[in-house]
């Protein structure tokens, strides 16, 4: 048996493809063995999960907004990370906006790299963006490490990082083919929704409209999404780039995902727990907590996107942790059209999906590979990280499926406590959550920051 620092032990371990009784050997932050529960040294510590516990990888979330520097009133290194622990994710990417400069240049990661010295409780990796005029950029922020490059086919929300077009991608999708770099798109076109909000305007001009959830789900329609991801196929087909739909929502167009796999696209999906927790025929008028681009959409969408993650169309789920100061929420005046779009929920990741997967009779090890192994592969970190296996990292959570908590401001650990979810009660509760084989996490405290920064193929 492998000399060990380590060993964590559970009844319930989330290994490849099955639950099972394990003791998790780590030594020097990696797992050197796998092994029987019974089978443990005696000289090293021993962490035991609770017979009801579950064994988990730590979680990935590849589509966080951490907004530092720059916006740090919004949110920042410390406190995404810290949020991430508490949900018993171990590794988190950031996306290149919201945070100033934009990570569309070498100098704007070196900016960002600078600020988290200090602030890390779990791993970060980076993506960098594309923009118009900055492809020259692209390879030089490759060298650096970033794990790919994310666009935006609508306008951002925010003007420094402006969104692309058909021409500007036909430019760029080359380069990162030939870099071997995956493209994260935004997938909504400008078009349809330009329409759309013609069309409400001419329809309603009542000063209560923009309070009405409907109006606002009405001004981001599925054909945007639907036009976007088939323009997106084609184009990856036509320049070989692969490429990932970011938070999907539409269930009009997994026909045309489901096609586009089978025929070898080089393509991969994410949605996002709002998509599969909630409908928006529970959307209250004025409820701008719940505003997020794409938009939640109607319940017999919400199932057909559980169908789809079943048969593996969607890939993963992530957090698209997007956060900001409440008052841009506009929860006085409950304006949809106006409110900043964007649901925070990094540390609920876990327990929303929990919630709504176990009542469909999903099983852990599906959760397992939605909220681990597939955003590890794709990021290309699956050798260290979404697994439990013998050289990954020593990053594990132990969580509890039965017990249940109610969502409340003193829980939440990310910089500000405006969500949704506030008040739900859910299932899933972390107990534990250890980063290379540090407890990072434990019953609502956290120990000393062991985060590192992440490169690709580091």
């Amino acid at each position: 048996m492998p000399s060990s620092d380590l060993v964590i032990r559970g009844r319930q371990v989330a290994l490849s493809g099955e639950v099972a009784p394990a003791s998790v050997h780590i030594r020097e932050g990696r797992i050197v063995a796998i092994t029987a529960f019974e089978d443990i040294p005696t000289d090293c510590e021993i962490v035991e999960a609770a017979k009801d516990s579950i064994v988990m990888p730590g979680l990935v979330d590849t589509h966080v907004l951490i907004n530092e520097p720059g916006r740090m009133e919004w949110e920042g290194f410390a406190t995404a990370t810290r949020a991430a622990a508490a949900g018993g994710v171990t590794t988190i990417v950031d996306m290149p906006l919201n945070c100033i400069p934009a990570t569309t240049t070498s100098e704007a990661l070196r900016a960002k790299l600078a600020v988290t010295r200090g602030k890390l409780w779990v791993d970060v990796g980076f993506w960098g963006g594309v923009v118009p005029g900055n492809t020259g950029e692209l390879a030089a922020l490759w060298n650096d490490g970033v794990v790919g490059f994310k666009c935006f086919l609508v306008h951002s929300g925010v003007d420094e990082f402006p969104n692309v077009t058909e021409a500007i991608l036909r430019e760029t999708m080359p380069e990162l083919a030939r870099m071997g770099a995956t493209l994260i798109v935004h997938a909504e076109l400008p078009g349809p929704i330009e329409d759309a909000c013609c069309r409400s305007l001419e329809s309603d001009e009542s000063s209560q409209a923009n309070q009405s959830y409907e109006t606002f789900l009405r001004s981001r329609p599925r054909a945007a999404e639907n036009e976007a991801v088939a323009l997106m196929i084609r184009l990856s087909r036509e320049t070989g780039c692969r490429i990932h739909i970011v938070h999907h929502s539409s269930a009009d167009a997994l026909g045309m995902l489901r096609q586009a796999k089978a025929q070898g696209a080089l393509l991969t999906v994410e949605t996002c727990p709002h998509y599969l927790h909630f409908a928006a025929e529970d959307i209250g008028d004025g409820a701008t907590e719940f505003k997020c681009c794409p938009p939640i959409r109607e319940r017999e969408n919400r199932e057909q996107l559980w169908g789809a993650l079943r048969d593996g169309i969607i890939d993963m789920v992530v957090s698209d942790h997007s956060p900001c100061p409440p008052e841009m929420k506009l929860p006085e005046q409950g304006d949809f059209m106006n409110a900043w779009g964007g649901i925070s929920s990094l540390q609920l990741r876990l327990p929303v999906m929990w919630t709504a997967a176990s009542t469909r009779g999903f099983t852990i090890t599906q959760l397992a590979e939605w909220l681990c192994a597939a955003p590890a592969r794709q990021i290309g970190l699956a050798q260290k990280k979404g697994s439990i296996g013998v050289g990954c990292d020593g990053d594990l959570v132990i969580w509890n499926p039965d017990r249940k908590f109610q969502v409340a401001p003193e829980l939440i650990h990310h910089r500000h406590k405006l969500t949704p979810y506030a008040g739900e009660v859910l299932r899933g509760v972390v107990e534990k959550t250890f980063l290379r084989g540090q407890m990072v996490y434990e019953g609502g405290e956290f120990s000393e920051p062991h985060g590192s920064l992440l490169f690709r193929n580091s």
